[in-house]
């Protein structure tokens, strides 16, 4: 289950044709580190586009961005991640939500502050060795 969902998230950021590495032997740790480049690619486009009053790419973004969030999201393993993964599924969703938000109202803060969220958790992800990540629970 986990790797069929995390097969899901990152199938949306293949479809972007940004990732050949995903195609090949990259390990589970480096798989998630994708996923958060690429909603964070996702998020600073949407930016991008929302100041230049490009609608249709800014929501597609978004809902990109989005998607990459809840396949993280509901892929974690709550079991083994115990308290760390019940807080990252809990801030994925307050993640979501905001960037609904930053959607509808075209508010760029919201952006920019769902992309620091996402960056933080980011950097505590790729200060774990991929050894030990592979065996535990995703960020």
């Amino acid at each position: 289950m986990y790797q069929t969902g995390i097969q899901q998230a990152l199938n949306e950021y293949r479809n972007s044709g940004v990732l050949a590495e995903a195609n090949g032997g990259a390990d589970p740790h480096r798989l998630i580190q994708m996923l958060f480049e690429g909603a964070l690619e996702r998020i600073v486009t949407a930016r991008m586009a929302m100041e230049h009053g490009n609608v249709a790419l800014k929501g597609e973004r978004i809902s990109r961005a989005i998607d990459i969030l809840e396949g993280l999201r509901v892929h974690l393993d709550l079991e083994k991640g115990g308290e760390i993964a019940a807080n990252l599924e809990s801030l994925y969703d307050y993640m979501q939500r905001r960037l609904t938000e930053a959607n509808l109202r075209n508010d760029v803060a919201m952006l920019d502050e769902v992309a620091n969220l996402l960056r933080e958790v980011k950097a505590g992800w790729d200060a774990i060795p991929g050894e030990r990540a592979a065996a535990g629970s995703h960020g």
